[in-house]
């Protein structure tokens, strides 16, 4: 969690005391906005039911069956797209004037952003549950242990909590929540795609295997499979290929250290 310094006469445990008021506020918006998990819900199934029944059979994978190899890729796209929503949500809170009550309040500055990132940690766990049950109803298994299970389930709500980041730095760039929505799908949509989240690497274009091996969307992918024990095709040489568990903890220690402190950096700015 990136904090910055507290308002005077604001202590750490303050500011932690802000933040989980502010989660707390964001969660509370679930239940009072219910289609926004039911259509997020229906969208992953869609594409849960699409791609093992439609194009299950035309898509051979060594070592397995499609649709056990098909699920973790669902995960990751997911939560990749994940990260649109938060930046639909803070742009929408930053249209409504949302900062400038919550700058009159004496509370931390940071606590408005890592309360939203919480909050989606929270939300996409969610998420991530109902798909895991369709799996099961298609045909996907967890093949290793429960700590290997836990393992995955772990750096996927690691990953969450990284691209919801990404989506709080851009979601305070962009003017409206329309040109929001198309910045965050815009750039989300090709990783997701460019990736081993449907189809093995080999099946590729040459020039585009190296780009999808070290993709963040297909190590969260590769290390997924690892740990709940599915297909998981030989992807390459590379570092990322051969350590994928690893790689992914570093995309996403990276991610949290660029966009935390450039999203703190804008909300004060804009809050000044």
């Amino acid at each position: 969690m990136t904090a910055t310094a507290p308002p005077p006469g604001r202590t750490g445990g303050s500011t932690v005391s802000d933040t989980l008021v502010v989660t707390w506020r964001n969660l509370k918006r679930i239940p009072r906005i219910p289609e926004l998990a039911v259509f997020a819900i229906l969208q992953s199934v869609m594409f849960v039911l699409l791609f093992a029944f439609v194009f299950g059979g035309a898509i051979a994978v060594e070592g397995g069956n499609y649709r056990e190899y098909l699920m973790p890729g669902i995960f990751a796209q997911t939560l990749a797209f994940a990260s649109a929503t938060t930046t639909i949500g803070i742009t929408d809170d930053m249209q409504k004037g949302l900062v400038d009550r919550f700058r009159s309040l004496p509370m931390a500055r940071s606590a408005f952003l890592t309360g939203r990132t919480i909050a989606d940690v929270a939300y996409n766990a969610g998420i991530l549950i109902v798909l895991m049950l369709s799996g099961l109803a298609v045909g996907w298994r967890v093949r290793d242990g429960v700590v290997e299970f836990l393992a995955g389930f772990g750096i996927a709500l690691l990953f969450a909590y990284a691209m919801s980041w990404v989506g709080v730095f851009v979601g305070q760039l962009v003017p409206t929540v329309e040109v929001g929505q198309q910045v965050a799908f815009t750039v989300v949509f090709p990783i997701t795609f460019l990736s081993n989240a449907f189809v093995p690497l080999e099946s590729l274009p040459g020039w585009l295997q190296p780009f999808a091996e070290w993709n963040p969307v297909s190590t969260l992918t590769a290390a997924m499979r690892e740990l709940f024990g599915n297909p998981s095709p030989p992807a390459g040489s590379s570092f990322a290929a051969e350590q994928p568990v690893l790689m992914t903890v570093i995309w996403c220690v990276v991610f949290v250290a660029i966009f935390a402190p450039l999203a703190v950096r804008r909300y004060r700015d804009t809050s000044k």
